[in-house]
């Protein structure tokens, strides 16, 4: 009389979490194998540490498991870093690394990658936020002259609107790949949400170039005191 009840194939979030969560543990093992030592040694101090201060007031085991979840934290804490810097690491140096950290910016700003390209493959990405429009270059000495032109022309599609240049890199005047979502964050802002509307849909017409993206996990934010 009733057929059977079919299953709900839809991934549940909690399931698309851990896997995020596993990606990112095999990417740190693989990146840098003693960070998971370095997560450990962090887990055993903050328990040696509780332990210690219970000692001192009479209570060890309690303070021992007390600070048992602490040291999941702090172990937790290391593991983020750690993954961020696998995550940048694992792309670093690779065509289009700049934009798949610019796409990573999940709010605030669109990206449109490889909106310009040479023969080299030097190129400059494109993101619109509230700062304006930021231009991104990568790589060597004839980037800047793509730079130059692809300010030019922003201008003549938005005038009066901030536009940013940087080009990624490690040397002097340059932005690592590290800092390169903090550095468009910190930037000021200076659009109003319809303003902002209005350049991203002068600037859609544009476009920009197929090009392929380095896969992997990127992280959402910069990481604190990145490089250090």
């Amino acid at each position: 009389m009733f057929g059977r009840k079919k299953k709900d194939k839809t991934p549940k979030a909690g399931g698309g979490q851990l896997q995020v969560v596993r990606d990112a543990f095999s990417l740190v093992r693989k990146e840098n194998p003693s960070a998971l030592a370095y997560m450990a040694l962090a887990f055993v101090a903050v328990f040696i540490l509780g332990i210690i201060l219970g000692s001192v007031l009479g209570h060890p085991i309690y303070f021992g498991i007390l600070f048992i979840p602490l040291g999941i934290l702090v172990a937790f804490f290391l593991f983020t870093r750690f993954a961020n810097s696998a995550a940048f690491g694992s792309i670093e140096g690779q065509l289009g690394a700049g934009a798949s950290v610019l796409m990573g910016i999940r709010k605030g700003f669109t990206t449109t990658p490889a909106v310009i390209v040479n023969k080299n493959q030097d190129m400059v990405h494109r993101s619109v936020g509230r700062c304006g429009v930021v231009l991104v270059g990568e790589g060597g000495f004839a980037v800047r002259q793509l730079l130059a032109d692809e300010h030019k022309k922003t201008e003549r599609y938005v005038p009066g609107v901030p536009v940013h240049e940087f080009i990624v890199g490690d040397e002097d005047g340059q932005v690592s790949i590290r800092k390169l979502q903090k550095k468009l964050k910190k930037l000021p802002k200076k659009l109003s949400p319809n303003q902002l509307r209005e350049v991203r849909a002068r600037l859609k017409a544009v476009g920009g170039m197929a090009m392929p993206i380095p896969k992997g996990p990127m992280p959402t934010r910069a990481p604190k005191n990145p490089g250090r």
